[in-house]
């Protein structure tokens, strides 16, 4: 026997886009921090990968076969890195967009500032979002 398929109502499918809406905003952030988190190590300059990319080139033009292979990924990693530190990054646009999603969003998923302050988001931008140490999402 077929079951009878219901419709959605319209304000289920507007609290679906709003679900929508709020997580992607908070996805682009986090993506967005984790691209541009500070890594360890000594920190490379552009200048710095310029020079070894000049050098990788260098040495393709006389290199045996396999060594000609790998200088090719290096040097292709060169390019993608330094187009990566050449490009400005804006966090201020993705950060304006979570600010203002963050706490309905904490609220619908019971996220607590401390597991934000894990994701890597500063006590700055949570303090713009409405959301403190004493913040409770079930409330």
């Amino acid at each position: 026997m077929p079951t009878a398929k219901r419709k959605m109502s319209d304000e289920h499918k507007q609290a679906l886009a709003e679900g929508r809406r709020l997580g992607q905003a908070v996805r682009e952030y986090l993506e967005a921090l984790e691209e541009h988190r500070p890594r360890r190590g000594r920190k490379r300059t552009a200048e710095s990968v310029k020079k070894r990319l000049a050098t990788v080139r260098e040495r393709l033009e006389t290199a045996k076969a396999l060594d000609r292979v790998q200088l090719a990924q290096e040097r292709i990693d060169l390019e993608n890195e330094l187009e990566r530190m050449e490009q400005k990054v804006d966090l201020s646009a993705v950060e304006t967009k979570f600010v203002k999603a963050a706490k309905e969003y904490s609220k619908r998923k019971g996220i607590t500032y401390a597991a934000w302050r894990e994701a890597g988001v500063s006590p700055e931008v949570l303090r713009k979002a409405g959301i403190s140490r004493s913040f409770d999402p079930s409330a």
